[in-house]
């Protein structure tokens, strides 16, 4: 880990009330696996269908703990009575001409929803990307998540690109998959400009 990203982790773990429930949010370690597996099979299918990975089977799991351990793979974890029930992810990319670009992922439990986790994730997930460098964030979903649509709209997100049947799910059936991206200057930029930072 460099010491960008040390500066980074220093505030974590993070303790936070979100409608009375007390939320920690830490750096995931390569002790995570289990919990996450846990959380992951809690998960609506459709959720697991735009992962990189399918985080509800072990070698999912496996893959995501050694890209941890590689330094491609950042994730920040919420915890609730220090159960998983939410994370954040910045996905580096191993290839010369897009190192500058990074994907951010965000789950949160059905559980977790409508009580303002997911936004915080997203957040987090963006100040960590910002630590680490990165010039382009990109997130990617199915057209029909409204919500996590326009929380990535929050922070600048715009749509990019409508992949038609880019995704296939379990029985088959075809699904579009979106790209939302967003330049970090140009947003940063943008806030303070507004007085918003």
């Amino acid at each position: 880990m460099n010491t960008q990203m040390n500066d980074s982790i220093a505030d974590y773990p993070l303790h936070l009330n979100m409608n009375g429930k007390d939320i920690v949010l830490r750096t995931m370690t390569v002790n995570d696996g289990s919990a996450m597996f846990k959380f992951a099979r809690g998960l609506p299918t459709h959720d697991i269908l735009f992962m990189r990975r399918n985080i509800a089977k072990q070698s999912g799991i496996d893959k995501w703990i050694r890209d941890i351990e590689k330094g491609l793979v950042y994730s920040i974890v919420a915890l609730l009575n220090n159960e998983i029930v939410g994370y954040s992810t910045i996905h580096l990319n191993e290839l010369d001409w897009t190192r500058h670009v990074a994907e951010l992922r965000v789950s949160v439990s059905l559980d977790l929803r409508k009580h303002g986790l997911g936004r915080t994730l997203i957040r987090e997930g963006f100040k960590l990307a910002v630590t680490l460098g990165v010039e382009i964030i990109t997130s990617r979903m199915t057209p029909d998540q409204k919500a996590a649509r326009t929380l990535f709209e929050e922070l600048g997100f715009r749509n990019e690109a409508v992949l038609k049947d880019h995704m296939k799910d379990q029985k088959g059936q075809y699904h579009d998959l979106l790209v939302m991206a967003v330049n970090v200057d140009e947003f940063l930029a943008r806030r303070q400009a507004y007085g918003l930072t």
